[in-house]
């Protein structure tokens, strides 16, 4: 059981890279100012740094996602409880990343804690639940889209007012592509990016580890390097579908669109870490795209839907995949 475990661990932490690492680049390929290639190396460099980080910084969600406080820790702290939350995530996660939606790995794992928990007959801390896991997630996309759409707007209004007089009336999309400081512009776009897949490494990286902690199969550095080794493999070999959804169909991005969104999303993400809070970087991401996407007037409305559904349907999947897992094993 304890090899297994590791096995699925893996698994997970390699869905969660194909479907994580590349959404800090998501606005640079998208806005053209990378190609995929280049954005694929530098978001993947990006993980591994965080990952290795995330042992220092965010050490508190490591606790919250073994499933102590949920479930008793007598089920918590064994091999098959958390090879049925490994297998639901990491089912869920993956299905995800091969139809192209980009979803919450986070969603998923309190998915998968929840289904193992009700297929183990411990009983669940629902309030724990609420309030330390589901309230996070609900608000951080409203948040990231709210701060996005009004930044974007501040920026773009700011933009305007600096142009003199002389320049003549300057229309929305002569403020998008505008050259004078577009070099300061992309450097801080791709440092906005690498920030982003940076802070989600460091938020994801402990939850992933958790997995392998609560069982004692590794310690925490040896399950920290063995997440963010497995999260890189998957970005590298399986980002491309969910890359195309966020950087080429849910808005058409600018390069000022992509920088404003990057902000925002680094800041509530490191944030969140920083303060121990289960935040979905897809979650506060998307939203992100999708607030400044709002406000520049690109929004596809069908792709963000689509999307949306997908988180819906994120929970109770992994939770039921837990759940069987967890009536084969528990």
């Amino acid at each position: 059981m304890l090899v297994l475990l590791l096995a699925t661990a893996v698994f997970l932490a390699f869905s969660n890279g194909a479907n994580d690492n590349f959404k800090g680049f998501a606005t640079i390929w998208g806005s053209g100012t990378l190609s995929y290639r280049t954005a694929l190396i530098l978001s993947n460099a990006a993980t591994l740094a965080g990952g290795i980080a995330s042992v220092i910084v965010a050490d508190g969600l490591i606790k919250q996602f073994s499933g102590r406080g949920l479930v008793e820790d007598s089920i918590a702290a064994t091999s098959a409880f958390s090879f049925a939350v490994a297998a639901g995530a990491g089912m869920t996660v993956m299905l995800a990343t091969r139809l192209g939606f980009p979803i919450s790995t986070t969603h998923a794992l309190v998915g998968g804690l929840t289904g193992a928990g009700l297929a183990s007959g411990s009983a669940l801390q629902w309030h724990a639940l609420g309030s330390g896991f589901m309230l996070p997630l609900l608000v951080s996309p409203l948040l990231s889209a709210t701060f996005a759409f009004f930044l974007y707007a501040l920026a773009r209004q700011l933009r305007r007012q600096l142009v003199p007089a002389a320049t003549g009336r300057m229309i929305a999309t002569e403020f998008e592509h505008a050259t004078a400081d577009k070099r300061a512009l992309t450097g801080t776009h791709i440092l906005s990016a690498v920030a982003i897949c940076f802070a989600r490494a460091v938020n994801d990286t402990p939850k992933l580890a958790a997995l392998m902690l609560g069982a004692g199969a590794l310690s925490s550095v040896s399950s920290a390097l063995a997440a963010a080794t497995a999260m890189v493999a998957g970005g590298w070999l399986l980002s491309r579908r969910v890359a195309e959804t966020m950087s080429l169909k849910i808005s058409d991005i600018s390069p000022v669109q992509g920088t404003t969104a990057n902000l925002v999303t680094a800041a509530l993400v490191l944030t969140a870490s920083r303060f121990g809070l289960p935040v979905s970087t897809t979650h506060v991401s998307v939203g992100s795209i999708i607030g400044s996407g709002a406000a520049a007037g690109r929004l596809d409305l069908s792709t963000t839907r689509n999307v949306l559904l997908s988180w819906i349907v994120t929970l109770p999947l992994s939770a039921a995949l837990a759940a069987v897992a967890g009536l084969l094993v528990i």
